[in-house]
């Protein structure tokens, strides 16, 4: 009788402490918080970007293959200068005709913009794009630091 009592003590315990680390706020770390530019909540304004088919039409592979390989070349160059903190195609079609998506590390649509238009396949007319003002996790830009230690080719 006694084992048993202390077995079930000992797995409330164990489930006990478990549910409390799991439900334990983490530490504020003011630092992060100032270096990453997050409000009172962890959050911050970015600037998302949509890319939609362009007007473009362009039936040579070759030149389509370069504007490709400039396109994703340009992602790795703002990513590179902190201007963008996450990129990438939609694996569907949709009614919008949204190809894919930039979530740009600044709150000024202008600034976003300019940006965008440094990409090749932007200029080149086969995407075009739509803006939007965006509120989310302060910690976002930190996502890609962890993306290249998952990565083993990077397009």
């Amino acid at each position: 009788m006694k084992t048993k009592t202390i077995l079930a003590l000992l797995f409330f315990t164990a489930i006990f402490t478990f549910a409390q680390k799991t439900t334990e706020k983490p530490k504020f770390n003011q630092e992060l918080a100032v270096k990453l530019g997050a409000d009172q909540y962890g959050m911050k304004a970015y600037t998302i970007v949509m890319l939609t088919t362009g007007s473009a039409k362009i039936g040579d592979k070759a030149k389509m293959g370069e504007l490709m390989k400039g396109h994703l070349a340009n992602i790795g160059k703002l990513a590179d200068e902190g201007k963008i903190v996450v990129a990438g195609p939609f694996l569907e079609k949709n009614k919008e005709d949204y190809r894919g998506m930039f979530i740009f590390n600044t709150k000024s649509k202008e600034e976003a913009e300019q940006w965008v238009k440094t990409d090749p396949a932007v200029q080149a007319g086969v995407f075009n794009y739509e803006i939007f003002p965006w509120y989310g996790s302060a910690a976002l830009p930190m996502y890609l630091e962890r993306h290249k230690e998952i990565s083993k080719e990077n397009p």
